[in-house]
């Protein structure tokens, strides 16, 4: 699955890459997490365009978006026949640019963050899927969700699902849902291929989306895991004090 992810390239290299005529300047982004706006790559007026999404799909017939499930992923197996994704896939396939992210890997000791980049360091794009939602009131809400595929052997035994990648000469193929129909595009939805991708073990620091630097993306030492993983002492129970009568002031600093 995918629950975080990493932008740390340069505006203007992505800007290259995906080939839009924007020139966005946003920094980098170290976790990206779930209803936070997020980069994302879209054909409109017969081009690619830059547009800033909220991270978690909104179909177009949801009545209230707040009562709505959030998905922030969109298996590719089921993918076609599900109600929330079915229109997305034909109409609305865009890109999510990324340089890694972030997957949990479960142990005798809770869930341990893992930081996963591609072997080579390069940028990658994230096959997503779009819908905008119209309120009541004429108010409109771009949402993306990431789609996901069965993890490659390397990648299983850090958990069984990844995000789908794409390189720069799949991106036509995904966004234009003119010349490319859903299944002209099905066998793009897979994991990288073995060896593409590495990851290592990083601090549980990441497991708060208010932490955002780049210390994140640094593999763990030793020393600090054993931290991390020292028993934390019991708190202590707090008394609850009634608060004291109302009176004239007399013996208050203040």
């Amino acid at each position: 699955m995918c629950g975080r992810f990493v932008i740390t390239s340069p505006p203007e290299a992505l800007r290259q890459m995906f080939g839009y005529p924007e020139q966005p300047n946003f920094p980098p982004r170290h976790n990206i997490a779930p209803t936070q706006p997020v980069p994302v790559v879209i054909i409109e007026h017969d081009g690619r365009h830059f547009r800033l999404m909220r991270w978690g799909l909104v179909p177009a017939w949801v009545k209230d978006p707040r009562k709505f499930t959030l998905l922030i992923n969109a298996r590719s197996e089921t993918i076609e026949a599900k109600p929330a994704f079915r229109n997305a896939i034909k109409r609305r396939r865009c890109l999510v640019p990324a340089d890694g992210y972030y997957e949990w890997q479960a142990s005798t000791r809770g869930k341990r963050p893992f930081f996963v980049h591609r072997r080579d360091g390069r940028p990658f794009a994230l096959a997503a899927l779009a819908e905008t939602w119209m309120g009541p009131n004429g108010e409109e809400l771009d949402t993306v969700a990431i789609v996901t595929a069965p993890a490659s052997a390397d990648l299983a035994p850090l958990h069984h699902r990844v995000p789908v990648t794409l390189m720069q000469g799949d991106f036509d193929r995904w966004l234009d849902c003119r010349a490319f129909d859903v299944d002209a595009v099905m066998g793009l939805l897979t994991g990288p291929a073995e060896g593409d991708f590495a990851w290592h073990e990083v601090s549980t620091r990441v497991n708060s989306a208010a932490h955002d630097d780049a210390q994140l993306l640094l593999p763990i030492s030793e020393q600090e895991r054993a931290a991390e993983l020292e028993p934390k002492p019991a708190k202590r129970a707090v008394r609850k004090v009634a608060p004291a009568t109302p009176d004239d002031g007399q013996g208050s600093l203040f």
